[in-house]
């Protein structure tokens, strides 16, 4: 930025010495510390701010892209169901017009036969019990490996497991 060398910065020095004088030039200098310390915060702020500015215009050019893209795989694939339907309703057209009417065709073409009602079935509830808690490990498993299923309070574990002949 700056060529300022050590001998620069002397002559600089002995110049504020001279105008200033040595009982102000403390508080000047730790004043203009100070406000280089400030001044260089800013330029970083101006400078991130600018970055941040950069990089939002290049997400928003990212999300155009991925957009469009997005829209044009939609486009596609609406134009292939639709191309897929057409020959779906062409081919079943076809086997409707050659093959006689029957209950099967009749209730695919939407005409009531009268023999046949539509089955809907009926929403079932699992029937499952979410207060309880279902353990991952089987209680065969624990009961074998002798695991503690039921919390104990100490005086009941020590009455439990007491040999017979202190009871």
């Amino acid at each position: 930025m700056f060529d300022i060398g050590l001998s620069k910065m002397a002559l600089i020095g002995a110049v504020a010495l001279v105008v200033i004088g040595p009982e102000k030039l403390p508080r000047v200098a730790r004043m203009a510390g100070t406000m280089l310390g400030r001044a260089q915060r800013y330029v970083a702020d101006v400078k991130a701010e600018v970055n941040r500015s950069m990089e939002l215009d290049e997400l928003r050019k990212m999300k155009e892209s991925v957009e469009t893209a997005a829209r044009d795989v939609e486009q596609s694939i609406h134009a292939q169901t639709s191309q897929l339907e057409k020959g779906w309703e062409d081919a079943t057209r076809d086997l409707r017009d050659d093959a006689p009417m029957t209950s099967a065709s009749a209730f695919e073409s939407g005409v009531d036969s009268g023999s046949h009602s539509a089955v809907v079935p009926t929403y079932r509830h699992p029937r499952k019990n979410w207060r309880v808690k279902r353990a991952a490990v089987p209680q065969w498993y624990k009961a074998r490996a002798g695991v503690r299923t039921k919390a104990q309070s100490g005086a009941a574990r020590v009455a439990r497991f007491r040999p017979q002949k202190f009871r």
